[in-house]
């Protein structure tokens, strides 16, 4: 029963936010860059239902137009972490010895950094715009896929099939493919969840910071980043978006957890 639940509460909130950012370029209420000097900062009214910002634009096409960017490049950065370190988890974990060692030694120095500082400090080189946010988020969370991955795969190695698939002659490239790698999928799907959620909150975080989009284009995160000057005149700038932020997270979350329940066999039954 709470697996079906997280599954059906994260899976609807998350298919809502991925509707509003697949309709967003071809239809919003209003034009989310539109300005319109007599109707700035209105409060929630039938004509802008959640409000209106500081040059008259409307908060929910903004919201709507914001979901595209947010999700979109929180998913290639998620991407960008799963190739890189599945690669470098099935090599470490497979062949061990110096390539091994190099690898994890280079992990942990990398995974000693908190990732959104890593991320700040790859952005400071890559620069700040979208090809650069998405290597730099990659980049910081590729570390924790390696370490998943390798651990999965030192302990499927040694399993009968993969020494029968030797025996057989087969070349150690197809026995990790054909093998090793199906029996990752489980972790890196539940963990592909939650990086998920990381993602979009460092993105969120790093707009807030101004290294994200540049305005006028909207993300969630430049909207809550301008809304600081009128939060006391007009919080529903602040609110709308963190709610947004917040509501996605929790569905990633529930989402995550009923995907490492499902796929765990001594969940069966809950």
């Amino acid at each position: 029963m709470r697996i079906r639940f997280n599954l059906l509460a994260g899976g609807l909130v998350i298919s809502g936010v991925c509707l509003a950012a697949v309709i967003a370029p071809f239809w919003t209420p209003y034009d989310p860059l539109a300005l319109g000097f007599t109707t700035r900062l209105k409060p929630p009214s039938a004509a802008f239902w959640l409000g209106s910002d500081e040059f008259g634009r409307d908060l929910l096409s903004r919201l709507m137009a914001g979901a595209g960017p947010s999700i979109g490049i929180s998913l290639l950065a998620v991407t960008t972490a799963l190739v890189l370190g599945t690669v470098l988890g099935l090599v470490s974990g497979y062949w061990k010895g110096w390539p091994d060692r190099l690898l994890m030694v280079i992990n942990d120095a990398l995974m000693a950094f908190p990732g959104i500082l890593l991320a700040l400090g790859l952005l400071a080189i890559l620069g700040a715009n979208v090809r650069g946010i998405v290597l730099a988020l990659g980049l910081a969370f590729t570390p924790a896929v390696t370490r998943i991955v390798r651990g999965t795969v030192i302990s499927v190695r040694e399993r009968e099939y993969v020494d029968a698939s030797r025996v057989m002659g087969n070349s150690e490239l197809y026995t990790l493919i054909r093998h090793i790698l199906p029996n990752c999928l489980a972790p890196i799907i539940v963990l592909a969840t939650s990086m998920m959620g990381w993602a979009i909150l460092a993105e969120s975080a790093l707009s807030f910071l101004g290294l994200g989009l540049a305005p006028p284009a909207p993300t969630w995160g430049n909207m809550l980043s301008a809304s600081r000057a009128f939060l006391s005149q007009a919080p529903w700038l602040g609110i709308f978006p963190g709610v947004a932020i917040s509501l996605t997270l929790l569905a990633i979350n529930l989402l995550g957890d009923g995907l490492r329940d499902l796929l765990d066999p001594r969940m069966k039954g809950l």
